[in-house]
């Protein structure tokens, strides 16, 4: 201050000045550094390694080829291609995505139109209200409640074209041929989220076949299915459950053989009924890539009946009598592995003894998906069933296979 006080206003004004010129030079120094941190080239190189785990194709063509590939790779790349290479091979449990659909999403994303949003404003006129507590109380209030829906309903929808094949001792009917079948499997579950569930499938399966060696019949089954599974559960732990289940199985049509007028089964001619208390446990793992339910019961009931009595020997059913029963246990497995979108198999272990016959049935079905539309499926299912009559220079064991190609849709 003294200093300043001695000095001529002319030199304070100069004083001035250049403290505000080194002030303003600090100032943009500043400012440079921050531009220079906004416009360093930062090309996301560690991007992938920090991401949700993706499969990139590039990764395994650069591995494959040595990083001899589109471009030159730089050090760096080759790293980080190496570390993702390990995690495709090590843990491809983990991998959520590809870079496909990552593309896809964008495209649909870009795609879409970007239209400016214009607002109105309006500017409310202000008013007082002398006595708001009186207002607010003498307002009425209109109060909705929604229930939550814990239905869910899906199904799946195929018509294929096919090749089959049956043993000779095939327990219903068939031959070898080619043929188109159609199959509906219908769900639709219950789950309130407070351990109460309740799932319903409904299987409908039906094949025809028109031979030119059969001269008796212009068209005949070669797949024919009507089955109901029903489950009511009761949560236990997170993943298990006490389980009632019906099991109930019939067919649609009358099934024959090639050139033999006689009737080998029929709609109630055999059906089923199964009922088993036990437990299901709950499967669902690989990022729900595998899914499905293991039902254990150590008491089921069984009965069958045939509407046709010449039938009932077939089926296992005593002489001059329509139906038995018995009492056993029963495991059943229904379980999806669905690795990629293109492949996906689906298999049912149904198994069901008195401790004097058993009853052991292996569905299995593969399906490979051209479009969204389009599919080939291959069935294999082998059965096996003591309680039958058995042919001569055959065992208990029956098979039967068909490849087909055709339409599916799934919602």
């Amino acid at each position: 201050m003294i200093l300043l006080a001695t000095m001529s206003a002319n030199a304070q004004l100069q004083h001035y000045m250049d403290s505000l010129s080194i002030c303003k030079a600090r100032i943009d120094s500043l400012q440079r550094s921050l531009d220079s941190l906004r416009s360093s080239n930062v090309n996301g190189q560690f991007f992938r390694l920090f991401a949700p785990v993706t499969f990139y194709p590039d990764v395994v063509e650069s591995i494959m080829s040595g990083n001899k590939g589109k471009g030159k790779t730089s050090e760096l790349d080759s790293i980080i291609n190496n570390v993702l290479m390990q995690n495709y091979l090590k843990h491809p449990e983990l991998i959520e995505t590809t870079a496909c659909k990552l593309q896809k999403m964008a495209s649909r994303a870009e795609s879409a139109p970007t239209v400016p949003v214009q607002r109105k404003v309006e500017v409310a006129r202000e008013e007082s209200f002398e006595n708001e507590a009186a207002l607010v109380s003498d307002s009425p209030v209109s109060l909705e409640i929604f229930k939550p829906n814990f239905w869910k309903f899906s199904g799946d929808y195929n018509l294929q074209f096919m090749q089959s094949h049956f043993s000779r001792n095939w327990y219903k009917s068939g031959d070898d041929n080619l043929s188109a079948v159609a199959n509906v499997v219908l769900r639709y579950n219950y789950n309130n989220q407070q351990k109460i569930k309740w799932d319903n499938m409904l299987e409908m399966k039906l094949g025809i076949q028109n031979s030119p060696s059969d001269t008796i019949h212009k068209l005949k089954t070669t797949s024919d299915l009507l089955r109901y599974t029903g489950k009511l559960g009761l949560q236990a732990t997170k993943k298990w459950y006490y389980t009632f289940q019906i099991l109930a199985t019939s067919q649609f049509v009358r099934g024959y053989k090639s050139n033999d007028p006689m009737v080998y089964s029929d709609f109630f001619s055999p059906f089923e009924l199964n009922f088993s208390v036990g437990m299901d446990y709950n499967i669902e793992a690989y990022n729900k890539k595998l899914t499905g339910s293991l039902h254990i019961a150590p008491l089921a009931h069984n009965f069958k009946h045939v509407s046709r009595l010449n039938l009932a020997t077939r089926y296992g059913i005593s002489e001059g009598h329509h139906g038995m029963n018995d009492w056993g246990s029963q495991f059943t497995a229904n379980i999806t592995w669905a690795p990629t979108d293109k492949f996906k198999w689906g298999t049912r272990l149904y198994a069901y003894t008195t401790y004097s016959r058993a009853v052991i049935e292996w569905e299995n079905t593969f399906s490979f998906a051209f479009s969204r539309y389009i599919s080939a499926q291959v069935f294999l299912y082998p059965r096996f069933d003591d309680g039958v009559q058995k042919m001569p220079n055959h065992s208990y064991w029956q098979i039967k296979e068909y490849l087909s190609l055709g339409f599916s849709y799934s919602m």
